[in-house]
């Protein structure tokens, strides 16, 4: 009898080593596939911070640029700036004014 419990001892670790190996393959696979799951997510997390980053600098320099115009508006709605403005930038004079071009100085 104790020869037949052997028997069926090693017919039973036979029989289930090849299901042993097959749980064994099916667990590491479905590891492997977890594991690139994660490897995508966290470059999918590192491109979304790169685009952060830029959607942010681009966002910082509209705010600058609408602070600078709304500080414009303001001026412009000021008649003594706006008439220096143009005197400046367009070379506009006043009635009986004479403007004079100066060559700018080259030796600086």
């Amino acid at each position: 009898m104790t020869e037949t419990k052997k028997i069926t001892k090693k017919k039973k670790k036979k029989a289930m080593t090849p299901i042993l190996k097959l749980i064994c393959l099916v667990m590491i696979g479905f590891s492997a596939y977890l594991l690139y799951m994660v490897a995508q997510e966290v470059y999918t997390t590192i491109q979304l911070k790169k685009q952060l980053a830029e959607v942010q600098t681009k966002l910082q320099d509209v705010q600058d640029e609408n602070s600078y115009l709304t500080t414009e508006k303001a001026k412009l709605s000021d008649p003594d700036y706006v008439e220096s403005y143009a005197r400046g930038n367009y070379m506009l004079s006043k009635d009986g004014e004479q403007i004079f071009y100066l060559p700018e100085d080259s030796d600086k």
